[in-house]
């Protein structure tokens, strides 16, 4: 049996000192290999795909993309044929996350970053949809309607309202959800894993439609250099955070919002006696990639 999320209190010395309180959902434990946002994001959308009686799902991602990690295994577990579009063509050797997606049975189909711009084209993917025998479509990080769905569900399971809700961004369908699913309170803080990611904010406005909240901003001061950039100074604090409170973050997404939290709590962002919550999104075998180029983490 899987260990279920729950709610870990870290108690940081920032914490008392600037008397808030800082615990984190472990939805990570969710699932071995679907795990965090990832099982909430597909779970619908493989539901629709099943309806429609598709034994095929498509969906885009980068070498060491959690999405394509997960859509992999969920694709296995679920039986469905799986294909990957990944971005870039130079890779010679299969990432560790594409390797894991071909033991799952994905068949890989790698584009160069010119081809890949074009996955939201209609031309494209009729392309792709011809090429590969009219799959069922999901897009890149998963982010759609479906998602949107899952994610308000996933948050439904916290049954608390802390002051301050806080989730990592990569393209924005957790934290659509999220906001959906918290229905204008609280405070809503997504910690962007991009370089200037404020851009983000219209494509959230486009997953919630007609419903229109004002509790939720985007934080993009600490992405450490952009997507999937990991500096040594984050890869120790990664690796402190664990041995201090035995919480494993990795640092495309969760070190750096982790990170930025804590940041924040020392510059007073939140009031005192404040109750903070981070969602823990998974995405943890993403240490593999960095440890294969020498970043370690324990």
């Amino acid at each position: 049996m899987n260990p279920k999320p729950f709610l870990q209190e870290i108690n940081h010395p920032l914490c008392q000192e600037k008397n808030v309180r800082f615990s984190i959902w472990r939805e990570d434990l969710n699932h071995p290999c679907i795990s965090g946002n990832k099982y909430w994001k597909l779970k619908y959308n493989l539901e629709r795909a099943k309806e429609l009686s598709n034994k095929s799902l498509l969906t885009f991602g980068g070498a060491h993309s959690n999405h394509i990690y997960a859509f992999a295994a969920a694709g296995k577990e679920f039986g469905f044929e799986t294909v990957g579009v990944i971005r870039g063509d130079e890779c010679r050797e299969l990432s560790p996350t594409l390797k894991f997606a071909t033991e799952c049975g994905m068949k890989i189909y790698q584009v160069s970053r010119e081809q890949y711009r074009k996955k939201t084209e209609p031309t494209f993917l009729s392309e792709l949809a011809e090429k590969f025998g009219s799959p069922f479509i999901i897009p890149e990080g998963g982010s759609n309607e479906y998602a949107v769905k899952g994610c308000a569900e996933m948050i439904e399971n916290l049954k608390c309202s802390p002051d301050f809700l806080c989730s990592p961004v990569g393209t924005g369908g957790t934290l659509a959800g999220i906001i959906k699913g918290m229905n204008g309170r609280p405070k809503i803080l997504g910690f962007s894993a991009l370089k200037g990611g404020r851009f983000l904010k219209n494509d959230i406005e486009n997953l919630l439609g007609d419903e229109i909240f004002t509790n939720w901003e985007i934080i993009d001061q600490y992405h450490f250099g952009g997507y999937a950039k990991c500096t040594a100074e984050l890869a120790s604090f990664i690796k402190e955070f664990k041995r201090q409170f035995n919480v494993p973050l990795e640092p495309i997404y969760t070190g750096k919002m982790v990170w930025g939290i804590l940041d924040l709590i020392s510059k007073d962002f939140f009031p005192e006696n404040s109750e903070i919550i981070a969602i823990h999104t998974g995405g943890l075998q993403g240490l593999k990639g960095f440890e294969e180029k020498g970043v370690t983490f324990s």
